[in-house]
């Protein structure tokens, strides 16, 4: 950990994202996940992936096929990461509201992350709202990152103005 971050020590109950391993660990998550776009429920699941990053809150992984046709549309574009490997962006589409670039996936993920093959990532700051277990998620600082934060996770977290170098 950086000398200058002051690690927030977790309660109990709590994850701090400093004790994340850098690669990224993958792990099944059996937690409510609530998504809300265009004042409609479009998501609510027990099925999701949740990747962990050093310094990073939970991002979670949602079953492609889990939401209802026509509702996610190919955008532009394309990012890479060292370790997950070139991700594709997503439209979402519901109730009348068009949320651009809102999501991304994988579409061949790289070795250690083939779990995330067939799902799909929101940024849940470009959601109506987001939730885990019924608990609003606030969405991850900077407009890169798409982690979800929630009571359970204790930071500092990435993303926000200083924290590029982390």
């Amino acid at each position: 950990m950086k000398k200058n971050i002051k690690r927030v020590v977790p309660l109990p109950g709590q994850e701090s994202v400093w004790d994340y391993p850098r690669p990224p660990g993958v792990e099944r998550s059996q937690e409510r996940v609530g998504i809300f776009l265009g004042g409609l429920l479009i998501l609510d699941t027990t099925d999701s992936v949740r990747v962990l990053e050093t310094s990073h809150p939970p991002v979670y992984y949602l079953l492609r096929s889990a939401f209802s046709p026509g509702m996610l549309e190919p955008a532009p574009g394309n990012s890479f990461c060292e370790f997950k490997g070139t991700a594709k962006y997503l439209t979402v589409r519901s109730g009348g509201t068009v949320a651009e670039e809102a999501g991304w996936y994988y579409p061949t993920p790289a070795s250690g992350f083939e779990i995330l093959a067939g799902r799909v990532a929101l940024y849940p700051g470009r959601m109506d709202r987001c939730e885990i277990d019924g608990e609003r998620v606030r969405p991850q600082e900077g407009g890169f990152y798409g982690g979800w934060i929630t009571g359970k996770v204790v930071g500092p977290f990435k993303g926000g103005p200083g924290t590029l170098g982390w």
